[in-house]
């Protein structure tokens, strides 16, 4: 791997960013059980930072901890000028500083950002290099295989990345018209993966040990960025970090192991947002928590109305006596 990645790259695993998820408080829990593995944060769009920076505050997406090193914050845009900004202000912060040539939703792609910018490699090459002269941190670029199924160019678009100064790449094995839906084409990345010399992490559908060794077999890459798969199990990037560098199979977390680690994400959110907003902010994660064990349905359509934070733990603290998986 490239040396300035190199030093930071001490695990083939990195947390992939997550709009609304990948919070202060995930990275943190990510962490806990994850030593070395690359934090990302959420995207933060480089006009939003913009205001931010003109005395408009908006910290807690910044918000790091010692221990989150290596950490990459990841910054959306297309105005060159603004992504340099926006690199010199997080370089205050960041170990690396990622674009995102990536996100499907809409009002994202509308706006020339995201994977919008698959469509115009040219101005995709001008970002990263903004990019690279606002910052003497790795630059690195995540991106799809296409904006559709006709328009496969990740393999010529990871190489314009690569001669722009990118120093690393995720991919995410999904055309940007699939969103999220059908499934991640591992063995795509292995054509990107042989045409550019820098490392290249695949990203898409890994959510556990056995899917990790299945998507290194197939996609040839240095390492996985896991998404998804890391909601309602803090502990899977670091299993699977381990797994790489061991051959050991940790096993995921248990029923009990899982209320446990959901209390500790609630009270940290509560922490961060105050009771009212940490409680509904929870909400979105009840269902990963909970996915695959019995009863779990009965348990998440209380847990989604509840408002009283006592009666939550009640419920959680019932589990165990309710739940044998």
């Amino acid at each position: 791997m490239h040396n300035s990645v190199n030093n930071l790259i001490k695990s083939r695993v990195s947390l992939a960013p997550m709009a609304g998820i990948t919070d202060y408080v995930l990275r943190s829990l990510v962490r806990r059980y994850s030593p070395d593995v690359l934090l990302t944060t959420e995207m933060i769009s480089s006009e939003y930072l913009a205001q931010t920076l003109n005395g408009r505050s908006g910290t807690e997406i910044f918000k790091r901890d010692e221990n989150h090193s290596p950490i990459s914050y990841q910054i959306s845009g297309h105005k060159p000028e603004m992504m340099e900004k926006a690199a010199e202000f997080l370089t205050n912060y960041a170990d690396m500083i990622d674009i995102n040539m990536g996100c499907p939703v809409n009002k994202v792609v509308k706006g020339q950002d995201g994977c919008a910018l698959m469509r115009n490699p040219e101005l995709a090459a001008e970002l990263v290099k903004a990019v690279k002269s606002g910052t003497n941190k790795p630059v690195s670029v995540k991106f799809r295989l296409g904006y559709t199924f006709d328009e496969m160019n990740f393999v010529e678009f990871g190489i314009k990345m690569q001669e722009a100064g990118a120093d690393f790449i995720t991919i995410h094995a999904r055309t940007r018209s699939q969103l999220y839906s059908g499934s991640a084409d591992w063995t795509k990345i292995s054509e990107l993966k042989s045409a550019v010399d820098i490392p290249v992490f695949a990203n898409g559908d890994v959510t556990s040990i056995e899917d990790a060794e299945k998507c290194l077999e197939q996609s040839k890459a240095d390492g996985i960025a896991i998404g998804r798969g890391t909601l309602g199990d803090p502990t899977l990037t670091g299993r699977v970090s381990h797994f790489i560098k061991t051959g050991e199979r940790l096993a995921p977390p248990d029923i009990e192991e899982r209320a446990q680690m959901l209390k500790r994400h609630l009270d940290d959110e509560i922490n961060l947002r105050g009771e009212n907003v940490g409680i509904k902010f929870m909400r979105k994660f009840y269902p990963y928590y909970f996915a695959g064990f019995k009863n779990a349905k009965v348990l998440r359509s209380k847990l989604v109305l509840e408002e009283d934070y006592n009666k939550i733990i009640k419920y959680l603290d019932e589990l165990r006596f309710v739940n044998v998986k």
